[in-house]
């Protein structure tokens, strides 16, 4: 029988171990990837996924800083309340932020139909009542809404008087540090943010037909004495402060109950302070 060359040649080699039963891998198989139409596909695909998030960051942004803002509203109506509460005369650290108060006074007189308002405003420079001083921003903050002509605080204006509507306008105590004092430059004080301010301390409403009661009546002495030792002070927050002077839409309003006595101060008479451990007998 005749044996081929190459089969003996393959005998050989593997009896000497150097060849190998197990057939060697085609060198000359394909390697398939990607192709065009699916990478297209792939990239449309991330770019709607892209689209969808950057949508929603602006959204995420605002509503932090809307939060960050109601958090300095909150802060700074704390700080306030209590200090016009308890009638605070050394809180001498709001004249870094309180810098400029309008009072619209209008007077109210039974002969006169038409109503006479005049706006009277305090700053630190411009004014002849100047605001150095916590005292003297605590004091106008609780000016009465009512008061009689000779400005004593009342309930009512039946007999004429005076109307107030005194509105603030604050940098916010609260927030970054970097906005506080004592920085002084400009460009970083201008555009911290800030807030208009509505303050409103009203006698505590009661039915003004009782006061065309006999004085001697039980009831009118008891809402004389009511209105005369409880008010209702309200903080109306207005933000945020335009450059131009105007304000945002944002506005939120506190409200408490001040229990005392509402006097005026014997050396500076546009000034009004809660004694809220005193109490008056109404005449």
């Amino acid at each position: 029988m005749k044996i081929s060359i190459k089969k003996a040649l393959g005998v050989r080699l593997r009896a000497r171990g150097m060849f190998s039963a197990r057939p060697m891998p085609h060198a000359s198989r394909l390697e398939f990837g990607f192709t065009m139409i699916e990478i297209a596909i792939s990239l449309a695909i991330i770019g709607i996924a892209l689209v969808a998030i950057i949508g929603v960051l602006p959204l995420g942004i605002n509503v932090q800083r809307d939060n960050r803002e109601e958090t300095i509203i909150n802060q700074d109506a704390t700080v306030l309340i209590e200090n016009i509460r308890n009638g605070a005369r050394g809180a001498d650290d709001l004249t870094n932020y309180v810098y400029a108060i309008t009072n619209f006074q209008t007077r109210y007189n039974p002969e006169i139909t038409t109503p006479i308002t005049t706006p009277i405003g305090y700053n630190y420079s411009t004014t002849p009542f100047v605001i150095t001083n916590g005292e003297r921003i605590i004091g106008l903050l609780s000016t009465p809404e009512y008061m009689d002509l000779r400005f004593n605080p009342t309930n009512n204006l039946f007999n004429g008087g005076y109307s107030n509507y005194v509105v603030a306008y604050v940098r916010s105590i609260s927030g970054p540090a970097s906005e506080k004092p004592p920085q002084d430059n400009d460009i970083v004080t201008g555009g911290s943010f800030g807030y208009k301010l509505i303050c409103e301390n009203v006698p505590v409403a009661v039915d003004t037909n009782i006061f065309k009661l006999p004085s001697t009546n039980q009831l009118y002495i008891y809402n004389q004495q009511l209105t005369a030792n409880l008010h209702e002070l309200r903080l109306t927050f207005l933000w945020p402060l335009l450059p131009n002077g105007n304000v945002g839409p944002k506005r939120q309003t506190f409200r408490t109950m001040v229990a005392g006595q509402l006097v005026r101060d014997t050396l500076n008479t546009n000034l009004y302070f809660f004694q809220s451990q005193s109490f008056t007998n109404a005449p």
